[in-house]
């Protein structure tokens, strides 16, 4: 049998960021998690969880599977990355509750981490062609990336969200 221990840090990250997460909303009302405090923090917790449950279903759909959330989402959530103009949508009524996203978010992890685990190592060091192919060839480096740093950009957005809210550290709870 292969040593995949890789992939047991993968998914500790993953699940760390997962845990982050939900520190990061858990003392926040339904309205808090569409207020934007300042300019330039218009990422608030419902669309930052809700963009990080897009991520996880492209990363399930990279790894072979479909990319699957909730109606009406994809619409809500899914960005192209730095350089789309696309805006989180101003009329707040459209985000899901807060308890949604999070089960959600739970849901897309669990389902990379389970084909994570059907995937062989050849399978995983596939070189693939993606917006980073330059310093990321493999699928292996794209769910790095998607698990691990991309996620914890967007939970560092949110960190930063808080402190514009004045509210306590998340990370500090942990």
């Amino acid at each position: 049998m292969e040593n995949r221990s890789f992939l047991t840090n993968i998914i500790r990250q993953y699940d760390f960021n997962l845990a982050y997460a939900k520190e990061l909303v858990r003392d926040l009302d339904e309205m808090q998690m569409t207020e934007i405090p300042a300019e330039g923090l218009v990422n608030h917790p419902a669309f930052t969880l809700g963009h990080l449950i897009s991520g996880s279903a492209m990363m399930a759909e990279d790894l072979g599977d479909t990319f699957e959330i909730p109606q009406g989402w994809k619409e809500l959530f899914l960005r192209k990355g730095p350089g789309d103009p696309a805006m989180p949508e101003k009329d707040i009524s459209k985000f899901p509750a807060k308890k949604d996203l999070l089960a959600e978010l739970e849901k897309q992890h669990n389902k990379v981490k389970a084909i994570l685990h059907t995937k062989s190592t050849e399978e995983l060091n596939e070189v693939i062609s993606w917006r980073f192919k330059s310093m990321m060839p493999s699928l292996l480096d794209l769910t790095v990336f998607m698990c691990i740093n991309h996620e914890a950009m967007h939970l560092g957005q949110l960190a930063a969200w808080r402190r514009a809210m004045k509210l306590p550290s998340a990370l500090g709870r942990m």
